[in-house]
């Protein structure tokens, strides 16, 4: 582990819990916007033509539903 991430965790564990609350919400939103970035990405890239693929055909042949 870098000492980098080790002074993070650190100083994670001394925030008194309003402040936690909040470094909490922020990292969820940050996590959340590159997860949606890395997903636009692949999306735009091709890369997940082929499981989108695979999820109609499986639709179509009956093999899934909708809820």
């Amino acid at each position: 582990m870098s000492t980098t991430i080790e002074a993070i965790e650190i100083a994670i564990q001394k925030l008194p819990p309003s402040d936690l609350a909040e470094f909490r919400r922020w990292f969820t939103e940050f996590d959340s916007s590159n997860w949606d970035a890395q997903i636009e990405a692949d999306a735009a890239s091709g890369k997940l033509d082929v499981l989108a693929d695979e999820a109609l055909a499986d639709y179509r042949s009956g093999k899934a539903r909708e809820f």
